[in-house]
C-alpha cells in the first residue's frame, strides 16, 4: 500500500505520471499544485531527490527557496517539508486531529522539524496547505 516510484534508472515520469500514479488522490495533487502556483508562484521540478526511501517526486520552490517535495505513491501522495515550532503554534489551533498527529511525529530538526504528511482525502489536503502556509509566513 502506498508504493512510491522507486526505480531511479528509469527515464523521469512526467509530472503527469506522477499525478496518475497518486490514483484516487490524483485530483488533491492537482488542486495543491494550483494551490502552490496562485498562492506562492511556485516552480515544480521532477526529481529523484533524497534516495531509494523517497523515490521519484516533484520539488516545489519560490525562487531560490523550497517550499516543499511532494512524492507520488499508490493512492495517495506525501509532502516533505521543514516547519519550525513558531510557525507551527501560530496555526496549531486550526489544525485538525490527523495534521496535528503529523506534526507530533515529526523529525525534529533545528527549531522545528521536519515533517512527511500523507494526502488521501481533502481535509487531510486543507491541513497541508495550513501547515504550508505557515511555513512560508514571514512572521518571527
Amino acid at each position: 500500500m502506498y508504493e512510491r516510484m522507486l526505480d531511479k534508472k528509469r527515464e523521469a515520469p512526467t509530472f503527469g505520471e506522477l499525478i496518475a500514479h497518486a490514483g484516487q488522490a490524483s485530483g488533491h495533487w492537482q488542486a495543491l499544485d494550483e494551490w502552490l502556483g496562485a498562492q506562492y508562484a511556485a516552480e515544480r521540478m521532477v526529481r529523484f531527490p533524497y534516495g531509494n526511501d523517497y523515490g521519484w517526486g516533484a520539488k516545489y520552490s519560490k525562487g531560490k527557496r523550497h517550499i516543499c517535495d511532494v512524492f507520488a505513491e499508490a493512492g495517495a501522495f506525501s509532502l516533505l517539508f521543514q516547519v519550525s515550532e513558531a510557525a507551527v503554534q501560530r496555526v496549531y489551533a486550526e489544525l485538525d486531529e490527523y495534521a496535528r498527529g503529523v506534526w507530533a511525529n515529526m523529525h525534529p530538526c533545528a527549531s522545528g522539524g521536519w515533517v512527511d504528511y500523507r494526502v488521501r482525502s481533502a481535509a487531510e489536503l486543507e491541513g497541508a496547505k495550513k501547515l504550508l502556509a505557515a511555513r512560508m509566513s514571514r512572521r518571527k
